[in-house]
């Protein structure tokens, strides 16, 4: 006994430096950095973030470069905006009621009168030139009717014009999202290249005792076989950051981007903020709020257009025609102002009128609707996250106990009073515990990030960033 004593403290003392400092209660900080050496890296050098075709220039993908490039290639963005741009030209296209209409016509007849040939018993045909006839049409006024008509396509714009703040709002979410899951692939592939170094480091000093003929060879299998399916959850971990890389690219309009450098890591930053904060800035930032808000007046003008059905119209005409039964014989004109009515079936507009009142009553209830749904949607994020920011603390200390536990056991069988069954379920257990840990972290930002789309506008962070300490 006091021989195999001897032998472990002499295997201790030749064991790697780097080995023996990982014993103890700290924690690693190439595991867990400290907040400097997570935030993002300044370029020395001065290089602008520039992206050219589908080749990236070295660039660092920072949440915000990643958003900047979404807002510019996302097609969602493209055709929201492209919808509010044609919402504004159908607003001209309502004003051209108040610009004249100028039409020309030209053309040959061959004329042969039935009634007056029968008449006078002769056949009476000639021929009819029309050199040209200008007719001009302006129509002065419709009783509001053009002016209601456009109030409605203003109306319409404005519509868009929140669909395409919806659609940024909706793409930048997406966006945050995707981002902090391609974090946190990033984050599973560190535990997993953990695992590896951890159990090549079993496997390595199982077999220096095998060979010693301090252990059977069955620890050297057992090792063996961990290292092995610590390697398979290694490679399942790059699939899934390759994964959670093409989900960014698709969501950023830019599929075919090839690989790049990701800077940051998954923080978790406090938010400073109630639930009644969060409602009044929704009141005032949510997109869909205020498009609720212009449905219903638009509603309301199509209501009031709809009773305007058998209003006149007042308007000028002229024409000068050039012609006759020679190519250039004779003129004539005419001009005159009209009071038009249209034709007017009494039981059609007064449907009308009720099919307009019912949707407006509609869109009425559309925007109650759309309000307790949003104020749904915000309870939701908020609970969200207040039930991720209470498991931090939790998982942080998870973490901390599970090392403690592992560095313990690994301590033991090192000196040959522990198995490997006991150091296989420490590793496990930590495994676990920082899996736990980067999920919850993930979690939390997605909350995060889904409160903010909820809102309608970014939280500023808490200047306090609580991290695992080195303590």
């Amino acid at each position: 006994m006091l021989k195999k004593t001897i032998f472990l403290v002499f295997i201790l003392l030749l064991s790697p430096v780097s080995l023996a400092n990982q014993l103890g209660n700290s924690i690693n900080p190439k595991e867990f950095p400290s907040q400097e050496k997570v935030l993002p890296r300044e370029d020395k050098n001065g290089a602008e973030f520039v992206i050219s075709g589908s080749i990236e220039k070295n660039i660092d993908m920072t949440l915000e470069n990643c958003i900047q490039i979404a807002l510019g290639n996302n097609p969602q963005i493209n055709m929201a905006l492209n919808d509010t741009l044609a919402a504004d030209a159908r607003i001209k296209q309502v004003w051209s009621n108040y610009f004249p209409t100028i039409s020309w016509q030209t053309g040959y007849t061959r004329i042969r009168q039935l009634q007056l040939s029968d008449a006078i018993g002769e056949t009476l045909e000639y021929d009819y030139y029309l050199l040209g006839q200008i007719s001009l049409q302006q129509m002065l006024y419709d009783f509001g009717v053009t002016q209601n008509q456009a109030t409605i396509r203003k109306l319409d714009y404005q519509a868009y014009k929140k669909t395409f703040e919806a659609v940024v709002n909706d793409v930048i979410y997406q966006t945050k999202d995707a981002y902090f899951n391609l974090l946190y692939a990033y984050e599973n592939k560190r535990v997993a290249q953990d695992t590896v170094e951890k159990y090549e480091l079993f496997y390595n000093q199982a077999k220096s005792f095998y060979k010693s003929g301090l252990n059977p060879k069955v620890d050297v299998t057992i090792a063996e076989t961990n290292l092995s399916n610590a390697k398979l959850k290694l490679i399942q971990a790059d699939h899934l950051v390759n994964l959670a890389i093409a989900k960014l690219n698709n969501i950023m309009g830019t599929p075919y981007l090839e690989k790049y450098s990701v800077p940051e890591r998954l923080q978790f930053k406090p938010v400073n903020i109630s639930f009644e904060q969060a409602v009044d800035i929704a009141r005032d930032s949510r997109p869909e709020l205020k498009m609720a808000e212009v449905k219903v007046e638009e509603a309301h003008q199509t209501l009031n257009l709809a009773k305007k059905s058998f209003f006149p119209t007042i308007s000028l005409e002229g024409q000068y025609q050039r012609g006759g039964r020679h190519i250039n014989s004779n003129f004539g004109f005419n001009y005159g102002a009209y009071l038009t009515f249209p034709a007017v079936n009494g039981m059609l507009i007064r449907n009308e009128i009720k099919e307009a009142r019912y949707l407006y009553d509609k869109e009425i209830a559309n925007a109650r609707n759309t309000q307790n749904s949003i104020y749904l949607e915000i309870q939701n994020a908020y609970l969200a996250l207040e039930e991720k920011r209470n498991q931090m603390p939790v998982t942080i200390l998870q973490v901390k106990q599970a090392k403690e536990n592992y560095e313990l056991s690994y301590g033991r069988y090192r000196v040959g009073e522990g198995s490997p069954t006991e150091l296989k379920d420490a590793e496990n257990i930590y495994e676990q515990a920082q899996l736990n840990y980067y999920t919850a972290l993930y979690e939390y930002n997605s909350a995060k990030a889904q409160l903010e789309k909820a809102i309608g506008k970014n939280i500023c962070d808490s200047d306090d960033i609580i991290e695992l300490s080195n303590d």
